[in-house]
């Protein structure tokens, strides 16, 4: 994370089992069992822009100067809206932009090594998974490509089924996840196979971003009682979560809390209430403490105004008002910073081997792969099979499309003659021809839309790479949905139109066909990739045929000397 790009090796001889430095300080070897996660001076910029005709930007600063430790536990990150709690992740996490940022993310005190995001798991907010496949068929996938080749079938399956087991998914093992067609498992359910899509590597560190969103409280209060299982066993789970219950609340081993990008607490999330009290800010009897923090860093609550108070008292008699005018923010940050807690986590700090003598670490990286390109190909075509299997509406509407479009325009043009009218009729059978391929592969621009935070996801974390993908996905959607219906089309059509009875003449139609589908599929390939909305993509292929359609028209009917229309319908002819 810092300037420097010098690549640090850590002996084999000195990694644990997943890749990860081995700790070797006496004060971190009397932990549990467990990877120690530390982080020195983290400061992460970005530049916004603003302004609409004159474009300004302008520097903002997301994270100010970030120091801490994660030991293995549950390590809370808790703070308001906007506070910075999901960049932190993601920073400690080695998934944010090395750009703007500066300070270190030490590994048992040592730098993350370059396969740090893949040796490591991490759970998304919005849960990514396939719904059209069951959850055992979605931890297989991630079993198949995120655990080496050399490792047997039946290990794998091992143990997926330990982790289903584990996970309390038993009894929706083989059901499927759901979209938003399908009926599938419930929420906690579904939350539960993210993590178990992550615990398939067996990680030491485990991040979850805010893993009780969109969860009831019920469902929440399960989710955060396995983490707290899992942490038992010596895992390093750090995760945000915005506003838990009092029952998750006393789950948390450390609490981390930001506002405004600024440390305000890092310690024992037990001896915060005591903390803010010798800060001045008491919590009510009956009151859950994350709210109460919550309001004390936005200003909102009672204790604050008591708070207040005093302050201002003071400041009438010391006849020195400034200081009662400092924000609650500044005012906490300040305070932890000469507090005592600061300064235990500043000595276990500098008590890491390697603390001194901190290099930039390669976690930035491109990510290492343990399976082949061909494993990968295999496996994504497979799945995207499945996925078109398990949803098959959108492809049997469009061959049943296709076949009713075939039929109309076959009994239109039904029996073209060999005089000037077939001639002209069959021009206008090759523009509508040319004009539904075109349109027929607008739901091409679905294939990477639509799963965008899926592939951004495993990307990251190292399931496949982005050529296997690409090519996976293209097999999967050129093979069932734009072959097909051509030879359909062509079957259809060529006899019905009464077109030249030879063969070579049949496949050089149906060949013609094929491409022009395959030409459109690409074109709109490569608008979607650059969109996010499937509307805008789709919006954007229509204007670029409307184009190529009135272009089409003006070459086809365009006058031309007896000469040439002589020559025209003779090529024609000798074609159809």
């Amino acid at each position: 994370m810092s300037s420097s790009n010098d690549h640090v090796l850590v002996p084999m001889s000195q990694r644990n089992n997943n890749g990860l430095p081995r700790m070797n300080s006496r004060a971190v070897r009397t932990l549990a069992e467990g990877d120690v996660l530390s982080f020195h001076h983290i400061t992460y910029r970005v530049k916004v822009k603003s302004g609409f005709l004159v474009r300004k930007t302008v520097e903002k600063e997301i994270l100010s100067d970030i120091n801490g430790i994660m030991k293995p536990g549950l390590n809370a990150i808790l703070g308001p809206t906007g506070g910075g709690k999901s960049s932190l992740l993601d920073v400690l996490a080695a998934r944010k932009d090395p750009k703007g940022l500066s300070g270190d993310v030490l590994i048992n005190g040592a730098p993350q090594p370059a396969h740090f995001k893949c040796c490591s798991g991490y759970v998304v907010q919005d849960d990514v998974v396939m719904g059209t496949l069951t959850v055992r068929e979605n931890l297989q996938f991630s079993a198949a490509l995120r655990l080496p080749t050399t490792m047997k079938n039946h290990e794998k399956n091992e143990r997926i089924n330990t982790i289903i087991k584990e996970l309390g998914l038993e009894k929706v093992a083989d059901s499927k996840v759901g979209t938003q067609f399908i009926r599938g498992i419930s929420g906690g359910e579904r939350k539960r196979t993210s993590i178990g899509m992550e615990l398939i590597t067996d990680p030491s560190i485990l991040f979850l971003d805010e893993p009780t969103t969109g969860l009831d409280s019920s469902t929440a209060n399960a989710v955060l009682l396995l983490l707290k299982r899992m942490s038992k066993q010596g895992r390093t789970i750090i995760f945000s979560i915005h506003q838990p219950r009092y029952s998750i609340f006393k789950l948390f081993d450390s609490l981390t809390l930001l506002a405004s990008g600024k440390l305000v607490f890092h310690g024992p999330a037990q001896k915060a209430l005591e903390y803010f009290a010798s800060a001045g800010y008491h919590c009510e009897p009956y009151n859950n403490p994350a709210d109460f923090f919550l309001d004390v860093i936005n200003g909102d609550s009672s204790a604050v105004m008591l708070n207040r108070e005093e302050q201002d008292n003071e400041a009438n008699k010391t006849e020195e008002p400034s200081k009662g005018e400092k924000p609650v923010i500044e005012n906490l940050s300040e305070f932890y910073i000469n507090s005592a807690i600061y300064g235990e986590t500043k000595a276990e700090l500098d008590q890491l081997p390697g603390a001194q003598e901190k290099k930039g670490t390669s976690a930035f990286k491109e990510p290492v792969y343990v399976t082949s390109f061909c494993h990968q190909l295999r496996w994504i075509a497979r799945r995207s099979f499945k996925n078109l299997l398990g949803n098959p509406q959108a492809s049997v509407a469009q061959l049943i499309v296709t076949v009713i479009l075939g039929l109309i325009i076959g009994a239109i043009y039904f029996d073209l003659k060999y005089d000037a009218a077939g001639m002209q009729n069959r021009a206008g059978v090759l523009f509508f021809l040319t004009t539904n391929q075109c349109f027929s592969s607008v739901s091409a621009v679905e294939l990477f839309v639509v799963e965008k935070k899926l592939f951004i996801h495993e990307y990251i974390s190292g399931y496949y790479r982005v050529s296997s993908y690409f090519f996976g996905k293209v097999m999967s959607d050129l093979l069932p949905m734009r072959f097909l219906p051509s030879v359909i089309f062509t079957c259809i059509l060529y006899f019905m139109l009464g077109l030249k009875k030879t063969v070579d003449a049949f496949f050089i139609m149906m060949f013609t066909l094929i491409m022009v589908a395959y030409t459109a599929s690409s074109m709109a390939l490569a608008i979607a990739t650059g969109q996010s909305v499937v509307s805008v993509a789709t919006l954007l292929m229509t204007i670029a045929f409307v184009f190529m359609m009135v272009l089409h028209l003006t070459a086809l009917f365009w006058p031309l000397g007896e000469s040439q229309n002589h020559w025209a319908l003779a090529v024609l002819a000798s074609v159809l």
